[in-house]
């Protein structure tokens, strides 16, 4: 039996209108600013690997320790605004991100960038998971499209900080760096946060209970569901972390220098980018999880690519490859979550899917430096990345023949 909807709990929202567009054009716009904190040590590894005097796989632990608080971030925040709403945690998280990166520039001990690296991720991570949750409470037609058009501001931040970064590196050392990157996220993310307005929803929203009801999958239960998400996050971002983390690296130890690898970095962000939106249409089209294991399949193929090639035209074009082949694959996740779960859970749902796939990402970034480390390539590395992206393409194809075989057994029984 379905509640009948009580307006005095929920705020008016009117799917798809132009107050909703604004909001999300504001959330992609901190977006793309706060979530440096995710690319910023990707860039400045190989200076922070010199002047610590530490190995490619040590140094990889800042990513590691970026991803944990960037995780954590994205489940805990997650479940702040499914009651509070998103405003909030923006302000705090601009405060944190700017303040961590001041306090890296006084940091002389390795371990003291290792905590701040927490603290960036978990800034960060407000300005992904938690919007994507957030923004599909303004969209019903587009949601799908406007998920990844928020999820798409993480991949052009890191398209365009690498560039900005590595140039400013060229000139100035990587603290100097970070003191402008702490102004910028509180010149810009602050005032926005100011005139955001929260929206929460809850159970009660007739409409959306009745679009939750009809969309469950009765094979299979919500934990089950929302357990295999996990497990396929997790082996999806253990393929992906491989080329996003170590490209650079990778072209500086081979010889093309620190500024190819941001430009070879920031062709696969920025493609990731059009991925991502163009997947977002295909996600209102045809659904979520078909939208996932086509991303899953060709983001495979991509990094097959990458072990026969490794001039640097064909990194750019494999690379510009992966992008265009697995940037819808993360937002589709918090599709999944927003169609097939409780409703009123999707931020704390949506935020543990994603804190998996950012585990993953956490977990392929450490273990391609230490593979490296052993070996000294990277051919291995793309190895394990292949074999994870299979585990993760396994679990999708299994949910995908679950939700087929409920809808053929819904029309021929």
């Amino acid at each position: 039996m379905v509640q009948t909807q009580n307006k005095s709990l929920i705020p008016e929202v009117e799917y798809d209108s132009p107050r909703s567009w604004i909001r999300l054009i504001l959330l992609f716009i901190v977006g793309v600013v706060g979530t440096v904190g995710m690319w910023s040590v990707v860039v400045v590894m190989p200076a922070l690997e010199t002047e610590f005097n530490i190995d490619r796989g040590k140094a990889s632990l800042l990513y590691a320790t970026t991803m944990v608080g960037f995780g954590l971030g994205n489940f805990l925040i997650g479940k702040v605004i499914d009651k509070f709403g998103l405003k909030f945690p923006i302000i705090v998280a601009v405060i944190l991100l700017s303040s961590s990166y001041l306090l890296a520039m006084i940091s002389n001990q390795f371990w003291h960038l290792l905590i701040l690296q927490v603290f960036m991720g978990t800034a960060a991570s407000t300005f992904f998971g938690p919007s994507m949750a957030d923004i599909g409470n303004f969209f019903e037609k587009r949601r799908g499209l406007a998920v990844a058009i928020v999820a798409s501001a993480n991949y052009v931040a890191g398209g365009l900080w690498p560039l900005f970064i590595s140039h400013l590196l060229e000139f100035s050392n990587w603290k100097e760096v970070y003191f402008y990157i702490a102004i910028i996220c509180l010149v810009i993310i602050f005032p926005i946060s100011l005139i955001l307005k929260n929206n929460i929803v809850t159970s009660n929203n007739q409409d959306i209970n009745l679009n939750n009801e009809n969309n469950t999958i009765k094979n299979l239960s919500p934990k089950t569901l929302q357990t295999l998400l996990v497990l396929a996050g997790i082996g999806c971002c253990l393929a992906m972390a491989m080329p996003q983390v170590h490209i650079v690296a990778l072209c500086v130890e081979r010889g093309f220098g620190l500024t190819v690898g941001a430009q070879i970095l920031s062709v696969m962000l920025l493609s990731g980018m059009i991925s991502r939106i163009g997947f977002g249409f295909l996600s209102d089209k045809i659904g979520p999880i078909y939208t996932i294991f086509i991303g899953s399949l060709l983001q495979m193929l991509s990094l097959v690519f990458f072990l026969p090639f490794d001039s640097q035209l064909s990194l750019f074009i494999v690379s510009l490859m992966f992008g265009l082949s697995q940037g819808g694959i993360v937002p589709a996740y918090a599709m999944i979550v927003r169609k097939y779960l409780p409703i009123e859970e999707v931020g704390e749902r949506v935020g543990l899917v994603i804190m998996a796939t950012i585990v993953g990402m956490g977990l392929g970034g450490w273990m391609s430096g230490e593979i490296f480390d052993l070996t000294q390539s990277y051919k291995l590395a793309f190895v394990n990345g292949i074999f994870w992206n299979l585990t993760n393409l396994l679990i999708v194809t299994f949910i995908m023949w679950k939700v087929y075989f409920q809808r053929d057994r819904f029309i021929y029984n």
